[in-house]
């Protein structure tokens, strides 16, 4: 028998239970949703390399463990065709572009001219469309917001834009269409400003920083034309406080004379060096990555199968990491572009030599521990583009 006693007791019982779960749930609410980087670190990742095959591309997935080691998983159709070619053929970087937030991934099919969009699920990928560039053999991706835009090596050397859809659909932005310096400059990269404010283009043949200011309607303000503080600029990245990175291969028959600049890049579009070619001791450094807490910068040193280091300073200057060359791939290697993970732990770079991945472990002070070597990759086979997640 339940007597009035005991109903006041349970009543009570009942209102405490509920007030404990209703704390938790507020605590819950207010705790801070993890970070992508977060749940990369404990869950793993992933890495996507890009064949460019001419008569069909590819995207090969890695699922990648919280030991940054990687095992091979699915090869996906990008429905479109690349350049093909032996070692190096679209020279450049960005060709493979993981979205800011990690959900989708924009390929580059130079054969084709085209982009093909893909939803990212883990290691997984689903292909959502395929769109023409706008121009002639696109050679590499941008992404900032609801802004791609892409650049297209062929013909008269341009930048396209589009606009970015919740679905990851891409819609061309109207008026969009901006010529580089000049036909054939051989753009090698693209890049927005972490404001969105400028799209950076690097010409490799004119040696030349291209600024364009972006409007608020997601068209182009006329270009700004810069030359290169070093001869031999390939690439451009944004550290995330705003300084600009450009890699050089260095001047025609220096050894191991690539270098690596950093600039700021005021609202007049006219970039002013801080740091002038810093070597990196190394030979075709033409592609570098920057860890997402914008403390380094690592330089693939292609010719010398080696990858150098740089510590960024707050003033954006550059400070080479334990005596530049950080990191060795097995001779070789000829290693293109280079890709770091979104927890920041691990560095990979591909080798178009040896048909290999490199993968490294990013040490507290910047330097690198080798982790071994991935295969399954034809060798010189033309494969261009990695991003890793």
């Amino acid at each position: 028998m339940i007597t009035t006693t005991t109903r006041t007791s349970l009543r009570t019982s009942l209102r405490t239970s509920h007030l404990l779960l209703s704390a938790v749930v507020a605590m819950i609410s207010v705790l801070p949703a993890r970070s992508y980087a977060q749940t990369s670190s404990s869950a793993g990742g992933a890495v996507f390399v890009m064949t460019n095959a001419a008569d069909h591309n590819q995207i090969i997935a890695y699922k990648r463990g919280t030991d940054g080691l990687l095992k091979q998983g699915r090869t996906y159709w990008t429905e479109g065709r690349g350049s093909g070619g032996v070692t190096d053929p679209l020279a450049s970087q960005g060709s493979l572009t993981l979205s800011q937030d990690r959900p989708l991934l924009f390929a580059v099919n130079a054969g084709s001219g085209d982009i093909s969009v893909f939803r990212v699920n883990g290691a997984g990928l689903q292909l959502l469309e395929k769109v023409p560039c706008g121009g002639s053999e696109p050679v590499a991706v941008a992404q900032h917001g609801n802004l791609v835009y892409v650049v297209n090596g062929g013909g008269a050397s341009s930048v396209v834009g589009f606009r970015l859809g919740s679905d990851g659909e891409l819609k061309p932005i109207p008026h969009s269409l901006a010529y580089l310096s000049t036909g054939n400059s051989g753009p090698g990269s693209l890049a927005f400003s972490p404001d969105g404010q400028f799209l950076v283009v690097v010409e490799r043949v004119t040696n030349s920083i291209d600024v364009f200011h972006v409007q608020i309607d997601g068209t182009l303000g006329p270009i700004k034309v810069n030359a290169s503080a070093g001869p031999g600029a390939f690439a451009e990245a944004f550290a995330p406080s705003g300084a600009a990175l450009v890699v050089e291969t260095g001047p025609a028959g220096g050894t191991n004379a690539s270098a690596i600049s950093s600039y700021s890049i005021p609202a007049n579009g006219v970039v002013s060096t801080i740091s002038a070619s810093v070597p990196t001791l190394g030979a075709a450094a033409c592609w570098h990555v920057i860890t997402p807490d914008g403390r380094f910068v690592y330089t693939s040193n292609s010719a010398s199968s080696t990858i150098s280091g740089f510590a960024i300073g707050d003033d954006w200057t550059l400070t080479p990491v334990s005596g530049t060359v950080v990191g060795t791939n097995p001779a070789g290697s000829v290693n293109l572009d280079v890709a770091v993970s979104a927890d920041g732990k691990f560095l990979y770079t591909l080798d178009s030599g040896t048909g290999t991945i490199s993968v490294f472990g990013i040490n507290q002070d910047g330097t690198l521990t080798s982790l071994g070597d991935v295969d399954g990759l034809s060798a010189a086979a033309g494969v261009n583009g990695i991003a890793a997640m």
